[in-house]
């Protein structure tokens, strides 16, 4: 027994004085441990804008897809109607308007919500209660940053005041058609617009005579100039023709323009689908006058 415990003994290694702290210094030290936060920092730096650029991208493409599903639903409603839908269609008391784009909703695989729509009744009426909660995601630019649902309030009679009555609730929505160069919350009672859209009266494609390709049809609007919807408008309310149509005067995403204007997120451009089916986004710094022209069926 005393030989075993000896060669055991032995056998093991010695001890070496000062080996624990050599192995404890085998870490990061705090200068290596700040130089790698330094260089992780400037990875992101880097790949952060690129990752939200492609992201930006994608939700551009997006955006563009939705416009040209507005165009094929624009089309087919065209080829049976003989015409575009009108820019908006009374109830029997003018006081409240459905909005060009309910008539699509049958070319949009949205059959069964526009059996939810009666237009005998005002758009208001509490049978459209639910209706008026109903968002359609092909109609939101997936850039924009909105809420679904928002109030529209009674003009105030005071242009520097909001309004402060709620009319009635109203499902958001991008996208709206081109009245013309004019603002449609101004003129809508006094003359129609020159555009696509002009008012209660449908405008055909005959009736485009600059050329299909060289007119706009619909653009986009960001909720932060003015929220937008698809269904329709209390006349009463604040603005009112601006939430289903925009006018094309100064240029997209113009700091200092009206809110009918058209406005998007997507960086330096706004997206347009055009009157021949096509989609192209157009430059903040289009020259004022071809833009015009660009929002105008006929020349002026």
């Amino acid at each position: 027994m005393i030989s075993l415990t000896c060669l055991f003994l032995r056998q093991k290694e010695p001890s070496v004085p000062g080996r624990s702290s050599r192995l404890a210094r085998e870490g990061f030290t705090i200068l290596e441990l700040l130089t790698s936060i330094a260089i992780l920092a400037v990875l992101f730096a880097i790949l952060l804008p690129a990752l939200g650029a492609a992201r930006e991208s994608a939700r551009r493409v997006q955006c563009n897809n939705h416009l040209k599903q507005l165009g094929l639903a624009l089309y087919n409603y065209h080829d049976s109607h003989r015409s575009l839908p009108p820019a908006w269609r009374w109830d029997l008391q003018h006081q409240t308007a459905y909005g060009w784009l309910p008539p699509l909703l049958a070319y949009l695989d949205q059959a069964a919500l526009a059996q939810n729509i009666h237009d005998e009744y005002p758009l208001n009426n509490p049978i459209h209660e639910k209706l008026c909660l109903l968002t359609i995601p092909a109609l939101l630019c997936p850039s924009d940053m909105l809420q679904p649902v928002f109030t529209l309030y009674e003009e105030s009679g005071n242009e520097h005041l909001p309004g402060d009555v709620p009319l009635m609730r109203l499902p958001a929505a991008s996208y709206l058609g081109v009245f013309g160069v004019v603002e449609p919350d101004d003129a809508w009672r006094h003359q129609a617009g020159g555009g696509a859209f002009a008012g209660p009266t449908p405008i055909r494609f005959q009736e485009i005579t600059r050329g299909l390709s060289n007119v706009l049809l619909v653009g986009e609007r960001r909720a932060s100039t003015i929220p937008s919807t698809w269904l329709g408008i209390d006349v009463r309310g604040e603005d009112a023709h601006c939430r289903i149509l925009g006018n094309a005067n100064l240029g997209p995403n113009v700091p200092h323009a009206d809110e009918c204007e058209f406005t998007s997120r997507h960086p330096g451009v706004s997206n347009f689908l055009w009157a021949d089916g096509h989609v192209k986004a157009i430059s903040n710094s289009i020259d004022q006058q071809a833009y015009q022209q660009m929002a105008s069926r006929s020349e002026f």
